[in-house]
């Protein structure tokens, strides 16, 4: 049987798969993504990137094509639930709430002084094939579609794993020092028998792709997300809701949407191409001429688990095959690019000989608890939803008080002023969705590549609505804008894919950089800001953030989390430097 050697073998090419792929080659690394799907996925999936993804993508060469693709800032600013999206009956397309959400609105000021990039919407049938593109340029060759994982045996020097190609209908075999499981938690997880912690089957969720034109009903082009109430319906939270996907119009008159209808896990109704558009037309009170194509109807199983380990010796879990939850705050995709960002350049470290085997320790150590906190987050913005129903009185299947409930709330009577504070306070809370500011960028390593420096954690925002930047090691590099020459750059462009940055008041250090670089062999960037420096702090806010005296220094990792930090130069500067790299990666 033919045999390949790879130094790292993919399974899974969705979006995790395929942006490891790509930040891997980027660092210089050969690898092997199999996809036993023939193609890029059909459904628009997740489709909201945070801001963390975005800065990830930058620091990549990707985020221009996917802001050129996506949904521009004006079709972000909020979500929006009503009764419903059309008819004239007196409850018809009534206001439940407004959110500001994404960076929009109010919050945009907030948003933009921590990051130089926004979110955006780009439904993952569109990003799919960009990453695939860029995968496919960047790695000639790595990418294998219709190719299916079957089994794999590691030992201590590798894993060997039988792939078969669904294609020709031949199998082979491919060497590989590691395994990364990218499917979903599909094949790999289940082989090794990986324990996942938290509920199962919440809820069943169906998502309907369809073309259809609802520009006529549509009054609010800065709503990405609609969520539906029906006074007629039985109660449920969000009845169903709509967001649109594109793919080149992101206002009224996108071309499509995605139709979410959320049902009990006893529930026995399938929806299928059929009775689909009549629940929808029925939730949504629009006419029988609204007549949309069904593309693709989605089904899958709300859950909240996290994978209590991510390596099994050199097998190592990302994305949905560690973290499964509630799409609450848009975490899922996100968390997984967050995920290869930290694993690609420990690999690209340890393949190169650079650091030892047990720095690929730290990719747990750091990114479990990530996981197991967004799974948290999701459940506890998951339980939120039902608020909603209880601050206006619905209860499932008490379709005529359910009317009456809302007729209270919109009545001109002491009962309905209250009913509308009510309703006020539950809408403020449903914020831990589309405002988790903190959970996106805010998220700090504890244990991991870094060297702690004695200070305590500092306290985060419990709602997460805002992000409080530090420099304290295992935090994000906080944004600050810098200017050379004339030009403005963000601390985050300073930092290039695979090397190590350090950010300085004093040209002193750069004797010790260079002395601690040719010693470990890692490459450092240093950026002196002030002074005789390269850069200038022309808004002061590099000096705001940072953290440390005239003297000291901030050490970045190549994936933009702070190393070490001194707040004073050290009597042996080089020798300081030297020590937290080795520390940092385990030598």
């Amino acid at each position: 049987m033919k045999q390949v050697d790879v130094p790292v073998l993919i399974c899974g090419a969705g979006g995790c798969g395929l942006g490891l792929t790509i930040l891997l080659a980027d660092l210089g690394v050969h690898s092997l993504a199999v996809e036993r799907n023939a193609q890029t996925t059909d459904h628009p999936r997740a489709h909201i990137l945070n801001t963390r993804t975005l800065e990830i993508f930058r620091q990549h060469g990707l985020a221009d094509e996917v802001y050129r693709q996506g949904t521009p800032t004006a079709g972000m600013e909020r979500i929006s639930f009503r009764t419903s999206l059309g008819g004239d009956g007196p409850l018809d397309r009534q206001l439940i709430g407004n959110l500001d959400g994404y960076g929009g609105g109010a919050l945009r000021a907030r948003y933009e002084a921590d990051s130089a990039c926004r979110a955006t919407n780009l439904p993952l049938m569109q990003l799919e094939p960009l990453l695939r593109a860029a995968a496919e340029q960047r790695a000639p060759g790595g990418t294998r579609f219709h190719h299916e994982l079957v089994s794999f045996e590691q030992d201590e020097a590798g894993v060997t794993s039988r792939i078969h190609d669904h294609d020709s209908g031949e199998e082979y075999m491919v060497r590989s020092r590691y395994l990364i499981a990218a499917d979903g938690g599909k094949t790999v997880g289940r082989a090794l028998g990986a324990e996942m912690e938290g509920p199962r089957h919440l809820r069943k969720m169906v998502n309907t792709y369809f073309v259809g034109d609802l520009s006529s009903w549509i009054d609010d082009d800065g709503v990405l997300i609609y969520y539906f109430i029906n006074p007629d319906g039985r109660g449920q939270w969000a009845g169903g809701g709509l967001v649109k996907t594109g793919p080149t119009r992101w206002d009224r008159h996108s071309e499509s949407w995605v139709f979410m209808r959320e049902l009990s896990p006893d529930d026995s109704d399938e929806m299928d191409e059929i009775n689909v558009v009549a629940r929808m037309r029925e939730l949504l009170r629009l006419p029988e001429s609204f007549q949309p194509e069904v593309r693709k109807i989605g089904r899958w199983d709300v859950q909240g688990v996290v994978a209590k380990k991510y390596r099994f010796g050199r097998v190592l879990l990302a994305g949905d095959a560690a973290h499964r939850h509630p799409p609450v705050s848009a975490l899922g995709l996100n968390t997984a690019f967050g995920d290869v960002h930290n694993l690609a350049w420990k690999l690209a470290l340890v393949l190169d000989g650079q650091a030892p085997d047990a720095l690929l320790e730290t990719y747990e150590s750091e990114r479990q608890p990530v996981g197991a906190r967004v799974a948290e987050w999701a459940l506890h913005g998951f339980r939120m939803r039902s608020l909603i129903d209880q601050s206006i009185g619905l209860a499932p299947g008490q379709t005529e008080a359910n009317r009456k409930a809302f007729e209270r709330l919109y009545s001109d009577t002491p009962g309905g002023a209250t009913a509308r504070a009510i309703l006020a306070e539950a809408m403020n809370i449903q914020r831990i969705g589309p405002q988790a500011h903190d959970m996106e960028i805010g998220y700090a390593y504890e244990h991991g590549a870094l060297v702690p420096d004695g200070t305590q954690l500092p306290a985060r925002d419990p709602m997460a609505g805002i992000y409080y930047p530090v420099t304290r090691p295992g935090s994000r590099l906080p944004h600050a804008v810098l200017e050379r020459a004339g030009r403005c750059l963000g601390t985050h462009d300073l930092v290039r894919p695979g090397a190590w940055t350090l950010f300085c008041h004093r040209a002193r250090w750069r004797a010790a950089t260079r002395a601690a670089a040719n010693v470990t062999g890692i490459a450092i960037d240093v950026v002196v800001i002030g002074g005789q420096g390269d850069y200038q702090d022309v808004e002061g806010s590099w000096k705001r953030l940072c953290q440390i005296n005239s003297g000291g220094a901030v050490l970045v990792r190549p994936d933009t989390h702070v190393a070490w930090r001194s707040k004073d130069i050290p009597v042996r500067p080089a020798a300081a430097l030297e020590d937290a790299i080795k520390i940092a990666l385990k030598r």
